[in-house]
């Protein structure tokens, strides 16, 4: 029985693919890359790859459902492979964070994000990790809508493939370290546009 499910939030296809919102895809994808995890399973509406991570047997995944029906594809497979709803990591986009902030937290509100507030709906349980990535809040003239679903600039590109990979960094250092080693290390890291280095996140 595989140890962790490591869920990345987003929107299926083409057109959602480098959009704030898919934040959570990016870091699954770029995690299935650097470990070597094919993602060529689905099951229950979801895209799955099963491999090894600091010596984990991890299932990552992808929901293949819109973001808002997110949680009932999350809940049968937690069911199916038996993985306790603590053993669980979600990654998202956080909009309460700044641009390029990371922060762990272990269970919680969905702080107004539909794709995590589905998942507790459906689990009727809040006590998993999250993985929160800062796209901070868009200009008074733009929806929050159009804001999530806009693909990055030009100046966040880069930024946004660092905290990606600063994600998958926090995974692995979950996985071998615990979740309390993951706050210490990055809850304070912010990757910021100008510099491309990390530094103290407010």
């Amino acid at each position: 029985m595989p140890r962790y499910l490591i869920v990345g939030l987003g929107n299926p296809g083409s057109r959602y693919s480098q959009s704030r919102h898919n934040m959570g895809f990016m870091a699954i994808d770029e995690t299935a890359r650097h470990f070597g995890i094919p993602l060529s399973t689905v099951r229950f509406d979801v895209l799955t790859g099963r491999g090894i991570i600091s010596e984990c047997d991890v299932i990552l995944a992808k929901p293949l459902s819109f973001m808002n029906l997110t949680g009932l594809p999350v809940a049968n497979l937690i069911a199916y492979f038996g993985i306790p709803v603590s053993d669980m990591l979600v990654v998202h986009d956080d909009m309460d964070l700044t641009f390029g902030r990371l922060k762990i937290k272990e269970k919680g509100g969905s702080g107004g994000h539909k794709g995590v507030q589905s998942i507790i709906d459906a689990l009727n349980d809040d006590g998993f990790i999250r993985i929160r990535l800062g796209i901070g809040r868009p200009e008074m003239d733009i929806s929050v809508t159009d804001y999530v679903l806009q693909s990055f600039s030009n100046a966040e590109i880069q930024a946004a493939e660092k905290l990606v990979s600063l994600a998958r960094d926090a995974v692995s250092t979950i996985l071998c370290k615990g979740t309390k080693e993951g706050m210490n290390r990055f809850n304070r890291t912010t990757i910021t546009i100008s510099s491309l280095t990390t530094d103290g996140g407010k």
